[in-house]
């Protein structure tokens, strides 16, 4: 039963804990946490790695006047206990409930809106520099992760954030974890430095040695002190970051909340960019989270006594599906290759890593990287397949115009997560990709209507001579419509009804509900059409102008923003052409999406079937 954590109401409250107690309101902080986790689903290692040092940055500073900014801001749970939100925990997640992310609009505290990885220090030193501009004085701290460090927009910043001559915060949240394990150089630099300890007590035995020489011992110890190259560039190898004009202090206990209190008072007072080097542990005091940190990164409700999941999977979701192919495939094509950016495990990998460890790469939190190594690959002579999510997939746009498209590189782009996503909200939703990669030459846009045509398209990417887009959403994959399996050819529509007056286009994952569209209106006596649009580019154009002369209607139906996407694109090509026919976007609003169940989301954008029967009939009967 909490009791600390009563005393918690609002901002600052912390402060007025006895430090006698800090380690009772952690463990208090922890119990809380796992046990709304449980219920609601959520990110439960990285919050609970985190509560020591969050509890350190609300007592060094005042978060109503210093700014605090979360990298990702998955691991924001505890930032929002301290700040009087505990309340906001019973709907966590939901729909019209509190965000998972920091959100300025839940409160004054959360000082910048986050929800991808390695942004944290741009946003902290642009606050930094507009701070100084306008003469004012209060604290920034950027807090990132290492896994984060390996996204070259953090070495952008903190290159930036060099030249800085007033104070400004960046704490390194070092738990080798990012989702999956970290990989590469950085991991490796930053493991050199968690072996501090022994350069402290190297350091000490020269400083002792030094100061027992007569006369001149204590000289040269002054002279060590006051050269800028320090006595830490003597012993530790490289020190990148002072390297770089970024002052260092660490590493430091992530879970010894009076050491990380002095630690960051002592950094508030550099004259300059710092980076405290904080060691914290993912999932620290639940078992199960410590022993399987990726499996509780991002969790649905479980029980606590046994940390499984609540509702076992009966069904094959659609990365399934993937995973299934992408290993047969691999075992007869000994080209395939798999790129992740640190989401082994969410994108279904795991399997193909073990089978196929030469031809897996994961290039950690860097999907700019990771499309033009793809695009390296192919050039000699590779099948890359680049699988990552929708909403991550859109920060390397430039990456697939030039390095992929413009040379008509065979890259196979796996798009997991489109469409409506759900509980993570806004960032994470992935509605923008078939409006952003439809502008690009080259590249072809697929998308299956059940579990079996994703197979198909995936063995028709691996066949195709040039750049390839397949986007399938979260979820499990459906698997109706099974009489229905025409080969893919490139370009063509499947016709799976045809008759006349009405023709619904469904693109994807929208075909299971142009399916219960249909239904709705044959039981109102409405003759209808229902095409599988498996291609957004190129379009069917052939077909469009076919449906158009013997129907009064085009419905397009895609889980997609309307701007930009395939119904806007069926309707230039109608009105290029001088085609009469009437058509109707079925599509989500020119608008972001927030938190929810994927259900809830989709009747509150207009997307279900009831509301899309509703908006035909209006356009049928003109009214």
């Amino acid at each position: 039963m909490a009791v600390l954590l009563d005393e918690i109401k609002q901002i600052n409250d912390i402060k007025r804990i006895d430090p006698r107690d800090y380690g009772a309101l952690a463990q208090e902080i922890r119990e809380f946490l796992i046990e709304k986790v449980s219920e609601h689903g959520g990110h439960l290692g990285s919050n609970l790695g985190v509560v020591e040092l969050t509890m350190a940055l609300h007592l060094a500073f005042d978060v109503t006047r210093d700014r605090l900014i979360w990298d990702v801001g998955h691991q924001s749970y505890t930032h929002k206990l301290l700040t009087g939100r505990r309340t906001g925990f019973d709907s966590l997640r939901e729909f019209g409930g509190m965000s998972g992310f920091p959100k300025s609009g839940e409160s004054e505290a959360d000082a910048f809106d986050t929800g991808h990885s390695s942004t944290s220090v741009s946003a902290g030193l642009g606050l930094a520099v507009a701070r100084d501009l306008q003469g004012e004085d209060y604290r920034i701290i950027s807090v990132i992760g290492d896994g984060a460090l390996t996204g070259g927009m953090a070495f952008e910043a903190m290159n930036n954030a060099s030249k800085l001559e007033t104070n400004f915060i960046i704490v390194l949240n070092d738990n080798e974890m990012s989702i999956s394990p970290n990989v590469g150089g950085m991991s490796q630099y930053l493991e050199s430095l968690r072996t501090a300890d022994s350069y402290q007590d190297l350091k000490n035995g020269v400083m002792d040695s030094l100061q027992k020489i007569p006369v001149y011992g204590e000289r040269m110890v002054r002279r060590i002190r006051r050269t800028k190259s320090s006595i830490k560039q003597m012993f530790i190898p490289g020190m990148l970051f002072e390297n770089m004009g970024l002052t260092y202090l660490g590493p430091v206990d992530g879970h010894d909340v009076i050491k990380l209190v002095r630690t960051l008072k002592n950094a508030s007072r550099v004259n300059g960019a710092v980076i405290v080097h904080v060691i914290t542990k993912k999932g620290k005091g639940y078992l199960p989270a410590e022993r399987h940190p990726a499996r509780f990164h991002g969790t649905g409700a479980f029980d606590i006594a046994t940390g499984l999941l609540s509702a076992k999977k009966t069904k094959p979701d659609y990365t399934d599906v993937f995973a299934s192919v992408m290993n047969m495939e691999a075992k007869k094509n000994e080209k395939l290759a798999a790129i992740t950016a640190a989401m082994e495990t969410g994108t279904g990998l795991k399997r193909f890593h073990n089978q196929f460890p030469q031809r897996f790469f994961d290039v950690g939190i860097a999907e700019e990287h990771a499309v033009t190594f793809a695009a390296g690959l192919a050039k000699g002579g590779m099948i890359p397949v680049f699988v990552v999510y929708s909403s991550f997939l859109q920060r390397a746009y430039d990456q697939i115009l030039h390095d992929v498209c413009l040379q008509n590189l065979h890259v196979v782009f796996a798009v997991d997560r489109a469409g409506i996503v759900g509980s993570d909200g806004e960032t994470h939703q992935g509605i923008f990709d078939i409006s952003y990669l439809m502008t690009i030459p080259n590249l072809v846009l697929m998308a299956p209507k059940n579990k079996w045509e994703l197979a198909d398209m995936l063995k028709f990417a691996f066949e195709f001579e040039g750049p390839v887009a397949i986007r399938y959403p979260r979820g499990t994959a459906y698997d109706g419509l099974k009489e229905f399996r025409a080969p893919v050819v490139f370009g063509r529509s499947e016709v799976c009804y045809d008759e006349t007056e009405i023709a619904l286009l469904a693109y994807g994952s929208m075909v299971e509900t142009a399916l219960a569209v249909r239904e709705q209106l044959k039981e109102l006596h409405y003759q209808c059409t229902l095409i599988n649009a498996r291609f957004a580019k190129p379009l069917d154009e052939e077909l469009l102008l076919s449906l158009s002369e013997d129907h009064k209607l085009l419905v397009t139906l895609e889980e997609n923003v309307i701007t930009g996407g395939f119904g806007q694109q069926v309707t230039q090509f109608l009105t290029d052409t001088g085609q009469p026919v009437k058509v109707l976007q079925i599509a989500i609003p020119d608008q972001f999406v927030e938190q929810g169940s994927p259900a809830k989301l989709k009747e509150e954008v207009g997307l279900d079937a009831a509301f899309i029967v509703k908006k035909i009939i209006v356009e049928v009967i003109g009214r």
